[in-house]
């Protein structure tokens, strides 16, 4: 009972902790006059991710890697099947050009990166030191496009109010910290007692946990109608959470950061192909259909009930990887590649007219 309250309460504080934390950055940004699409792409989804930097950052300098990677990885692949998937089954999801011009084929390309990083079972504190570079270059990316699409806001009056904005920071990130220990603390309790190894507890609960601010923003924005934020806030996430967590991670561990044969086989090519799957599904009508939603969704559920198959050694488990491999997988792939095929045929036949 204890370890459960435990693991709520410190759910609560990061959930707590990221939203302060946003909306004081964002202020500031504002102030500054940056524009809100680049806030949008820059500090609120790096605030979204405070969580997931807070966990793997501090289970990383305790030596507790596999939460640390397994938060990382396991939040980008919760973020778009879960999240993505759930905000389209409320309403289909607007994408924005940019997105599959720029930044999805970005969040594909870093993904890409931090699996040939980890090959070798280790991310070395100067392959982070890449990673995190990286993020400095995107903020600075994303600055200039918002320039150039002339997106850059008015500076804004904050009515003196400087001090209450960094106040929320400073709480914020106070709350991110502490609620970071007790949720890896309960988490490794966790585990111990059910015989689960740390890996899959960081995939499942704690990135699930630390994903919570990506949920409530992106789903609320699908509600409000702002369909855009909500995809945007989860490719922007996904990208800071490869460059900017997972990079500074590697840079506090000691003698770099270890990777798991598990996740190396598994779980990092299932990001990358997550992160695949987003560009044709984004590019057929910049939107992303009910149908799709439910798709993402499916896979969700198919990715945990195996992660849950393998940790606990099931006998179901070599039918169900069968059944995904040989008639799930090609099944959703020839599916998109006849509706990529029919909407490439359209934009054809738009262009001859």
């Amino acid at each position: 009972m204890i370890t459960a309250l435990t693991l709520i309460a410190g759910l609560a504080l990061l959930i707590i902790g990221a939203e302060m934390l946003v909306k004081g950055a964002s202020r500031v940004a504002a102030g500054f006059g940056i524009s809100p699409l680049v806030i949008g792409l820059t500090v609120v989804a790096f605030g979204t991710s405070s969580p997931e930097m807070a966990i793997s950052v501090s289970s990383a300098w305790k030596g507790e890697a596999d939460i640390a990677v397994g938060n990382v990885v396991g939040s980008n692949i919760f973020n778009v099947l879960f999240i993505l998937g759930l905000s389209a089954l409320i309403t289909p999801l607007v994408v924005s050009k940019q997105l599959v011009k720029l930044d999805v084929p970005l969040m594909i390309g870093v993904s890409v990166l931090a699996f040939l990083f980890a090959m070798d079972g280790r991310i070395a504190f100067w392959e982070g030191g890449v990673l995190f570079a990286g993020v400095i270059g995107y903020c600075i990316l994303a600055i200039r496009v918002g320039k150039a699409s002339g997106e850059t806001g008015e500076a804004i009056d904050t009515n003196g109010h400087w001090a209450k904005d960094i106040g929320l920071i400073l709480v914020g990130l106070v709350l991110l910290v502490l609620g970071s220990q007790w949720l890896v603390s309960a988490a490794i309790t966790i585990a111990t007692a059910m015989g689960v190894s740390e890996l899959v507890i960081g995939l499942t609960i704690v990135a699930a946990g630390t994903s919570m601010p990506e949920v409530a923003t992106s789903v609320t924005a699908a509600i409000r109608g702002q369909r855009d934020i909500a995809v945007g806030n989860v490719v922007g996430s996904n990208i800071f959470n490869i460059l900017a967590v997972l990079g500074l991670t590697a840079m506090v561990a000691p003698a770099g950061l270890p990777v798991s044969d598990a996740a190396i086989r598994f779980d990092f090519p299932v990001m990358m192909a997550v992160a695949v799957a987003c560009l044709p599904i984004f590019f057929v009508g910049y939107t992303i259909q009910r149908w799709e939603g439910a798709l993402f969704l499916g896979y969700y559920v198919a990715y945990t009930v195996y992660l849950v198959f393998a940790a606990t050694e099931h006998d179901a488990l070599p039918v169900f990887s069968q059944a995904m491999m040989w008639f799930v997988v090609p099944l959703t792939v020839i599916t998109l590649l006849i509706v990529l095929a029919r909407e490439l045929k359209a934009r054809r036949s738009r262009q001859g007219t």
